[in-house]
């Protein structure tokens, strides 16, 4: 009898389900980045998310016993979470993002962008006056752009990619979130898709892992798509792009804040005349710029 067969039988409720879970993850090698950094809380996370239970959920209920469909259910997300090495996000379709959830598939970056520090600020002291149109680009699952439009109730926000797939996720979470209304997805491979739209702000998480880096990165990231990942030798084919057209479409006074993360180094030394003004990141994490479009001008 195998040890998920053992499991299926021998286990019966919540918290047996949670320490076998931890068990399992202690004995190989994950790596743990999309949601949780240790192998408790990513054993919380899945017993949890495979039963819809909320990560609160009453602990004088941890004892209730499972169904036999819910103990498969969970132990075959815990054999793709070991044996495929898959982000467990994907596996339970939802992700989180500043206390948000949103769906999540394999066509989609996991939210994980430390640009939501600068959100939760409202983009203070960089942002100038109260934006009134906003463009998240490379924008995913929507998470950056949606949250956004909701820190800034009267703005319109668009939400670009070039990823038809990644923007179906995205139509799904704006409609999730009743912001039809302001929220527009547009999919556009960089700004060729926005021809005449000009911005107050430009929010931007774009491919910026240079080749070294993610040939040597653990298999997990490996399962999120490399289109979203990956941006040449250096990391910056996409950034020096973007950089060079950026300005065309900002409102005077408008402002780019982007993400460049272990990239920052290498973006520094292809442009050591350019003052980025670096954020100092509240909850950690590095690689994010602000950029007037008086500063962009200079690119063009």
């Amino acid at each position: 009898m195998s040890r998920n067969q053992s499991a299926i039988r021998d286990l019966h409720s919540i918290k047996d389900f949670i320490r076998w879970t931890y068990s399992r993850f202690q004995s190989v090698d994950l790596f743990y980045g999309h949601g949780t950094d240790n192998p408790w809380d990513e054993a919380v996370h899945l017993v949890m998310g495979a039963l819809r239970l909320p990560l609160d959920f009453d602990k004088d209920m941890l004892d209730s016993r499972l169904t036999i469909d819910e103990r498969k259910r969970i132990v075959k997300l815990v054999h793709s979470r070991i044996s495929k090495r898959e982000p467990l996000p994907y596996l339970l379709g939802k992700a989180w993002f500043m206390g948000l959830d949103f769906k999540v598939t394999k066509d989609t970056l996991i939210p994980r962008s430390p640009i939501m520090t600068l959100i939760e600020n409202e983009f203070q002291p960089w942002l100038p006056h109260y934006p009134m149109n906003v463009l998240d680009m490379c924008t995913g699952s929507g998470c950056i752009g949606i949250a956004t439009a909701l820190a800034f109730e009267d703005a319109e926000v668009d939400l670009s990619d070039i990823s038809s797939a990644a923007l179906d996720v995205a139509r799904y979470n704006v409609s999730d979130y009743d912001l039809d209304d302001r929220v527009s997805v547009i999919e556009s491979d960089m700004f060729d898709g926005l021809a005449g739209n000009k911005y107050d702000l430009i929010v931007c998480n774009p491919p910026y892992v240079d080749a070294q880096d993610y040939s040597s990165a653990p298999a997990e990231f490996h399962n999120e798509p490399q289109l979203a990942l990956t941006s040449g030798d250096d990391g910056l084919d996409f950034t020096r792009r973007f950089l060079s057209q950026a300005a065309n479409y900002l409102h005077d006074n408008g402002i780019v804040v982007y993400e460049v993360g272990n990239s920052e180094v290498a973006l520094q030394a292809a442009y050591p005349d350019t003052e980025f003004m670096w954020v100092e990141l509240e909850q950690g994490g590095n690689g994010v710029f602000v950029l007037t479009k008086e500063q962009l001008n200079t690119f063009l």
